[in-house]
C-alpha cells in the first residue's frame, strides 16, 4: 500500500534541458532561453506556494536545476489563489495576465506531468482554489 508521504513518482530521469524543450514546445516559445526565463520565474512563484512534504516530494521528481528554483524561495506566509498567483506572476514578471497565465500554464501542465497524478493530487489539495487549470485539469469543486 502507498503511504501519502512517498513520493508519487520516481524521478523520471528527465534532463533539465529536456524539460525546458517540453515547455518550449507546450508553450510554443520561440527560444529555448525564453522557455528558460518562463520556467525560472514560474516555479519560483510555485515555491513561495508550496509547503511541507509537497514540496520537498515535488523538488525529488524535478531535474536538480528546476528543484533548486523551487526550494530557493521562501513560502509565503498564506497562498496565494491560482487568479492571485497569476497576478503576482505578472507583477514580478511584466508580462499581460494573459501571457502569463499562458506561461504558468505551460510550465505547470510539465511540472504536473513530471510530478504524477498522486502527487499532483497532493499538490492540488494544499493548494488554493484556481491552480488545477494551471496544471492542466479541470477545476473540480464540491456543490454546496
Amino acid at each position: 500500500m502507498l503511504s501519502l508521504r512517498e513520493p508519487a513518482s520516481a524521478p523520471t530521469g528527465m534532463t533539465f534541458h529536456q524539460m525546458l524543450e517540453k515547455i518550449r514546445y507546450e508553450g510554443a516559445y520561440p527560444t529555448r532561453e525564453r522557455a528558460e526565463d518562463v520556467t525560472r520565474a514560474v516555479l519560483a512563484a510555485l515555491g513561495r506556494q508550496l509547503t511541507g512534504d509537497e514540496r520537498v516530494d515535488l523538488a525529488a521528481c524535478l531535474p536538480t536545476e528546476a528543484a533548486t528554483v523551487l526550494t530557493d524561495e521562501i513560502p509565503a506566509l498564506k497562498p496565494l489563489t491560482g487568479w492571485a498567483f497569476v497576478k503576482d506572476l505578472s507583477t514580478r514578471t511584466g508580462g499581460t495576465l494573459a501571457t502569463t497565465r499562458w506561461d504558468a500554464g505551460a510550465v505547470l501542465s510539465v511540472v504536473g506531468q513530471v510530478a504524477g497524478p498522486i502527487l499532483l493530487d497532493r499538490i492540488l489539495a494544499q493548494l488554493p482554489s484556481g491552480y488545477a487549470l494551471l496544471f492542466g485539469r479541470a477545476e473540480l469543486t464540491q456543490s454546496a
